[in-house]
């Protein structure tokens, strides 16, 4: 019996310095790599870790002179009030549709421009259209809404002057709900388009030369090329970033939204994180609106293991 003790004690303690000794000397060999992670590591922890603290207020009814743990608890009161709102499926299918159709139209233009640009032999000619493209990503969301507002002035904006020399009638464009949507998503892939190109370009540059030559030998033309070609070449990166897109899926473009909002185009502008933000900062309800967030964030987190399983299954590229 003392022999079998003193094997167990003498065993187990010698196994712990070993590994910790061989992780700090691995991660002393990689020490400026491990450096670079600390400030991006530290950002997630204190600005997305640390307030999933705060989450909890959205079961109880928060009182600023109570704190989060003093505050009485409420359940799924605020999910099942805003469920019962008559305005919870105005603000989903507005940022449903405006999300959908974003999707479905602005997510393949960069990459038609990315094949469009890969395409063009004219390198001065190329350089200066992605220049041109690149440019509206660097303005500002606000200098954006203040171009819109001029240009689509119903009294001296351009467009819609051109629409009066044609003898039609001028239009409300911001004024108007109907038009909403469309304003939003077109300016956006104006100014997002060639910031987005550039992975896609990237990608193309990465696929073997070799493959267009020898199908220049067999006669395929230009469209089949990149059809057979360039496409099956950058579909990983294709699939990788629409996961990525689909899993903030239901955040749109806050400030835009709210910069382009008044109250007659409010049927169509009206969406989940502008109601979030004038009903809990503008109105201090930030329980029911804490709920709300979260119910926004659980959409967002379903459709993200959905999307990225299918993603795997069909195509064996995934996030993980």
């Amino acid at each position: 019996m003392k022999s079998v003790k003193t094997d167990t004690t003498i065993t187990m303690p010698r196994s712990h310095p070993k590994k910790s000794s061989g992780l700090l000397r691995q991660m002393g060999k990689r020490l400026d790599l491990y450096l670079m992670l600390l400030l991006p590591v530290t950002w997630y922890v204190v600005f997305h870790y640390a307030p999933l603290y705060g989450l909890q207020i959205a079961f109880k009814n928060f009182n600023p002179a109570k704190g989060i743990l003093g505050s009485s608890w409420e359940g799924f009161g605020h999910f099942q009030r805003f469920f019962d709102s008559y305005y919870f499926w105005r603000l989903l299918w507005n940022t449903l549709s405006i999300n959908l159709f974003s999707l479905l139209i602005a997510f393949p233009i960069p990459i038609l421009l990315a094949l469009i640009i890969n395409e063009i032999r004219n390198k001065t000619f190329s350089k200066w259209l992605q220049n041109i493209t690149y440019i509206p990503h660097f303005i500002s969301v606000v200098v954006i809404v203040g171009i819109l507002n001029v240009f689509l002035s119903p009294h001296t904006g351009p467009v819609n002057l051109l629409i009066e020399a044609f003898g039609g009638t001028p239009i409300r464009f911001l004024e108007e709900a109907g038009w909403f949507k469309t304003i939003f998503i077109s300016s956006n892939i104006w100014q997002n388009m060639g910031w987005q190109s550039i992975i896609y370009i990237a990608a193309l540059s990465g696929v073997n030369p070799h493959l267009y030559e020898a199908a220049k030998m067999d006669g395929a033309s230009r469209l089949r090329r990149i059809w057979h070609i360039s496409l099956p070449g950058i579909a990983p990166v294709v699939i990788i970033l629409l996961i990525l897109d689909i899993g903030h899926f239901m955040n749109i473009g806050f400030e835009k939204i709210l910069l382009m909002q008044n109250n007659l185009n409010l049927e169509s502008s009206d969406v989940i994180s502008t109601f979030v933000y004038t009903t809990g900062i503008l109105k201090g309800e930030y329980s029911y609106t804490a709920a709300i967030g979260l119910f926004n964030s659980i959409i967002n987190l379903v459709l993200l293991l959905l999307v990225n399983r299918i993603a795997r299954k069909t195509s064996e590229t995934s996030l993980w």
